[in-house]
């Protein structure tokens, strides 16, 4: 298996906030980044942070059913990743199943003694962390590209 060298940035988009993480340029790490307010500018700020930090590929959560089905979330972030891609042309976005990133980073924060107000401002960029470090692990142990190619 080779190794696709170069950082991802991990995106949990939300109707309020977007959390933003990034890789280390081996894929191995995630860290968070900022939160992002969604809404006007996002795509903007988005496109900025995949520059700046030279991004080669952009992993984005895809919200599923606990079915495993795509509902109205799924289609929100579809949408919005048709803006962003136009944004960050010719960096390809990859959609990753994000089933329960938001609960598991809500259970690493309370672990952490986050709490209340403390937490809210930072759980997106959690949630990203764990969509992306989730990301970065499954290709490790399969050798290939995580998720959905947009």
């Amino acid at each position: 298996m080779t190794t696709r060298r170069g950082r991802r940035l991990g995106v949990d988009v939300g109707d309020v906030r977007i959390g933003v993480a990034i890789s280390d340029p081996d894929g191995i790490l995630a860290t968070p980044v900022e939160t992002v307010p969604a809404g006007q500018g996002a795509i903007k700020r988005l496109a900025e942070i995949v520059r700046e930090y030279d991004v080669f590929e952009c992993i984005v959560g895809l919200p599923m059913g606990l079915s495993g089905r795509e509902g109205p979330a799924a289609i929100k972030v579809r949408a919005f990743c048709d803006e962003l891609s136009a944004a960050i042309d010719p960096v390809p976005i990859r959609l990753f199943d994000e089933r329960m990133s938001t609960i598991t980073a809500d259970s690493m924060l309370r672990e952490s003694g986050r709490s209340g107000r403390g937490k809210r401002s930072i759980i997106d960029q959690a949630a990203a962390t764990v969509i992306l470090q989730t990301a970065l692990d499954s290709e490790r142990s399969r050798g290939s590209a995580p998720g959905e190619s947009m």
